[in-house]
């Protein structure tokens, strides 16, 4: 299958160092969240969490306009990193919220259901990770 098109990233220093991506647009220092450090800077799961929640939009959108619905929506990301019990290391967890407008709250389920499907994202931890879907609307 040939990539439609792909981006490229360096990661230095591991969670207390840097990332950079290729054009410049991304770069940024990592910290590690409560170390109590006056350092300012992301994390990785920030930046998963920032990448799932645009892709998972985008994806919610996309099926909402192959099923004729016109909506707004806003997805929030959380990414935690949890202890993993199995092997005394760390796994990750994600929880979206996704708040859809413009349906009823039997659509905006149906609708997120199907994204999850569709979503690039959702595909690739299909099975690895924990994914928890909160679907609202106002």
């Amino acid at each position: 299958m040939e990539p439609m098109f792909t981006s490229y990233a360096s990661a230095k220093g591991g969670r207390e160092g840097h990332v950079k991506s290729d054009d410049g647009l991304i770069d940024l220092n990592l910290v590690m969240p409560g170390m109590n450090s006056s350092e300012k800077g992301t994390n990785p799961e920030q930046l998963f969490a920032a990448g799932y929640a645009a892709c998972f939009d985008g994806a919610l959108n996309l099926v909402a306009k192959n099923q004729n619905k016109d909506i707004d929506s806003k997805v929030n990301g959380a990414v935690s990193l949890l202890k993993d019990q199995e092997d005394d290391g760390f796994k990750i967890a994600v929880e979206l919220e996704a708040e859809v407008n413009g349906v009823t709250q039997e659509e905006a389920e149906e609708l997120t259901t199907a994204a999850h499907q569709f979503c690039p994202y959702s595909k690739a931890t299909r099975g690895n990770i924990e994914v928890t879907i909160n679907t609202k609307t106002k």
